[in-house]
């Protein structure tokens, strides 16, 4: 039975050529070179981004407005290893740049990775406007990227999931706290639509009732937003990546390690940690732990890609409490792609080379449009995992 997400393409003479084959040679040192498999018909491929450098802080925004933006460096790595798959890349950036070119795009697909500025639609704004246009995206829609960002809503889709995940509340300023709270202490307390660790600090973990309004009162006022509350789970902390549609793929495990330590305890990330340039975080890859629950593990991860309606790549944190129950903290249908971050940890533990896992990711959009074949002129609409694509 033909697969409807991997239609045959015919090669006509020449079409290597199209693929610039001399050009790639150059673009690809051996320790980077792309397999064929990838190198079929170049494409015109959009890149959106957010910079770091693009958001101007004001008077009285947190240290950390910009986690979740990319850096220039990243950009740049992903655009050559698209380029190193045979495609020529547009970088768009942002989603005002978007709209400024919005007549004069000229791509066959966008690689979406932008992430937003205000609120918390913002990673929706990108992909719900080509979705408008007929541009086809790679990565997920804007509804799932609504639910995401909004951990609640996110957790909600897991608990009827009967996916597991912390014990939660909501809480803002003037909340009777003591009546709201049914969980026992220690809690931790992050912001309602954030990510990258945003909001995180060793202060977030908290043992009283003193505490836990002190923390809630610096979300709801400093990111003006509801406070997350939930159950601390004291152990080991993972995160699985996830790629694929129809079969989605479970990546090898990455463990988190801080100051050489895996079994963490009490200790967990904070974004003081992450934007240090130091090695108090290690990505320990694949992990070192019994087979049962590497599978566990790699099971739920899949199991939360599809609860949230994840397309063609997403990463799934977990702690593990004392006990060996994994816990999903959350999922991340936009997580970072630089070279230094997990996602690639994960590709080097299947053999690949960053090159391919970017490339391979690409693959699944332009799969998911039915794009494998010459440059498509005509408008395409969006394919969900089960639906077929009409070419």
């Amino acid at each position: 039975m033909e697969n409807k997400f991997l239609r045959k393409t015919k090669i006509r003479k020449g079409d290597l050529r199209n693929c610039h084959k001399e050009k790639e040679k150059k673009r690809n040192p051996r320790n980077n070179r792309v397999p064929l498999f990838f190198v079929k018909m170049g494409k015109m491929i959009g890149l959106s981004f957010d910079l770091k450098t693009d958001l101007v802080a004001s008077q009285g925004d947190p240290l950390d407005l910009s986690a979740e933006l990319d850096t220039p460096k990243t950009v740049e790595a992903i655009a050559q290893a698209v380029e190193s798959g045979g495609h020529t890349v547009k970088r768009i950036g942002h989603v005002w740049n978007l709209l400024k070119n919005w007549d004069d795009l000229d791509v066959d697909i966008v690689f979406n990775i932008c992430e937003g500025h205000l609120g918390r639609n913002r990673e929706s704004q990108v992909p719900l406007l080509l979705e408008m246009k007929g541009i086809p995206y790679v990565g997920s829609d804007a509804l799932t990227l609504g639910i995401t960002l909004d951990k609640i809503v996110a957790k909600k889709c897991f608990i009827a999931d009967r996916i597991p995940t912390p014990h939660y509340f909501a809480a803002v300023a003037g909340d009777n706290l003591r009546k709201l709270c049914k969980l026992a202490f220690p809690l931790i307390v992050k912001p309602h639509h954030e990510g990258s660790s945003k909001g995180l600090s060793k202060n977030s973990r908290v043992i009283n009732f003193t505490e836990l309004k002190k923390q809630v009162d610096v979300i709801n006022g400093v990111y003006q937003q509801t406070a997350l509350v939930e159950e601390f789970i004291k152990g080991t902390e993972f995160t699985v990546g996830v790629i694929g549609n129809e079969h989605p793929l479970a990546l090898p495990v990455v463990q988190i390690a801080i100051e050489g330590k895996r079994e963490l305890g009490d200790d967990f990330y904070t974004f003081t940690r992450l934007s240090q340039q130091t090695d108090q975080i290690q990505y320990l890859c694949p992990a070192q732990i019994p087979k049962r629950l590497l599978k566990t593990l790699q099971e739920i991860a899949v199991a939360a890609y599809k609860s949230v309606g994840c397309v063609d790549f997403g990463r799934i944190d977990f702690r593990v409490d004392e006990k060996g129950r994994p816990y999903v903290l959350e999922i991340n249908p936009l997580p970072c792609l630089s070279p230094e971050d997990t996602f690639f940890f994960m590709a080097k533990a299947k053999g690949w080379t960053y090159a391919e896992i970017i490339n391979r990711i690409l693959d699944e959009g332009l799969k998911r449009y039915g794009l494998w074949g010459s440059r498509v002129t005509r408008k395409q609409s969006p394919v969900r995992p089960g639906e077929t694509a009409s070419v």
